[in-house]
């Protein structure tokens, strides 16, 4: 699948209200590289914050992206 899909699949997930992570792209799209498709969106003109949380099984964190607002034309 080419970048511009895989950008558009997410970007869809996003203008749906959702938010997503790199875990859940993974399990619904088979995305393993979430952050570059949300760099590209950026560069696009779509605001997308990064939410940081907490991991559940590790003292670790994950990101979590929610689109807030899109290209204004």
């Amino acid at each position: 699948m080419n970048k511009t899909t895989q950008d558009q699949t997410i970007l869809n997930h996003l203008k749906s209200g959702k938010t997503i992570t790199q875990a859940e792209a993974a399990n619904s799209y088979g995305y393993y590289r979430l952050s570059a498709n949300i760099e590209r969106l950026r560069k696009a003109g779509y605001d997308i914050v990064t939410h940081y949380e907490k991991n559940s099984r590790s003292t670790g964190r994950h990101a979590r992206y929610e689109l807030i607002s899109e290209v204004k034309s």
